[in-house]
């Protein structure tokens, strides 16, 4: 099997923890121009690609200006920096548990997301701990929800990320997350819920479907009082909104989730008040180019069950 050659590195600095867009220029004849490549293939428009042009600002891998007649060629990279979406400050800091040479810990706040995504850039938690803590080359090795707090991991070195990565993907990482939900009396717990959960692009909310499960939640109940539970969640399987469906599905979904069971939108711009009670607790994994042991906890408390009426209010 043939390894597809790696690109060059990227002739342009970060601008605040943010790399700078790679296009990679496909087979084939259909564009005369690397400008008409980019303007049939960016959003923008064409006049904000030949402003860009214009500029100096959309480079090759030497670094140099792309003019507007630059012929097209396959294969070739073109680079440039976007520009960035106004975005609200999330007013939480990201919180380092844990740092070595090789791996940094953090603890990430309700609200931020962990990586550049859509509408959320500088505002993440990736670009917050490159400009913090001065690792440009740093990388996540998995993510968690926007809307859900607690530990991420993420790696120092490019070239060990992989290993990392496929700690999640086989499944060797032991997560445990913490939920504060509505207490059914009912309910019989512990139990372990299967179903098969689907995600289709461009909707808000995941669904349960019928067929073989994709999706295996542990669901315990640690205590409860005035109405309310504290739960460990422990995911054996990670579908999008998996534990948050679950937990709807079982009749006592998570306080503060806008999707489940009722989608209510995206929550607003700026608006912090009342945070989906679920915590990224615990993350415990052998180090895979140490061969440490590694168990990390988030000291982190979920505020409608330390102070609900703050919370709530």
């Amino acid at each position: 099997m043939r390894r597809r050659t790696p690109p060059p590195p990227s002739p342009l600095p970060q601008r605040g923890g943010i790399d700078p867009v790679r296009v990679r220029l496909p087979a084939g004849d259909e564009w005369a121009t690397v400008r008409d490549h980019l303007v049939a293939r960016l959003a923008a428009g064409a006049d904000v690609i030949d402003g860009m042009l214009d500029a100096g600002r959309i480079v090759d891998a030497a670094g140099r200006p792309v003019p507007r007649d630059m012929a097209y060629a396959p294969g070739m990279y073109v680079w440039f920096h976007r520009e960035l979406p106004d975005e609200e400050l999330v007013p939480f800091a990201v919180d380092v548990v844990y740092q070595d040479e090789h791996v940094v810990v953090a603890d990430k706040p309700h609200f931020l997301a962990t990586t550049p995504r859509g509408s959320h850039v500088a505002e993440t938690a990736l670009a917050r701990l490159r400009r913090e803590l001065g690792l440009p080359t740093l990388g996540a090795a998995h993510r968690l929800d926007r809307l859900t707090a607690g530990l991420v991991l993420f790696t120092v070195r490019p070239e060990e990320r992989g290993a990392y990565q496929s700690l999640f993907r086989d499944r060797r990482v032991a997560k445990e997350y913490e939920a504060v939900a509505p207490y059914d009396p009912a309910l019989d717990l512990p139990r372990v819920v299967r179903s098969r959960i689907v995600k289709e692009r461009g909707v808000l909310a995941a669904r349960e479907v019928e067929g073989e499960p994709n999706a295996v939640s542990r669901v315990e109940l640690l205590e409860h009082r005035d109405g309310r539970a504290r739960y460990r969640l422990t995911p054996r399987t990670g579908q999008t909104h998996q534990l948050r469906v679950h937990m709807s599905a079982l009749g006592v979904p998570i306080l503060g989730d806008p999707l489940y069971p009722v989608v209510t939108g995206p929550v607003p711009a700026g608006d912090f008040r009342r945070p989906l009670q679920l915590l990224a607790r615990v993350l415990e994994f052998t180090d895979p180019v140490t061969g440490r042991e590694h168990r990390f906890v988030s000291p982190r408390a979920l505020r409608a069950w330390s102070s609900y009426d703050e919370w709530a209010g």
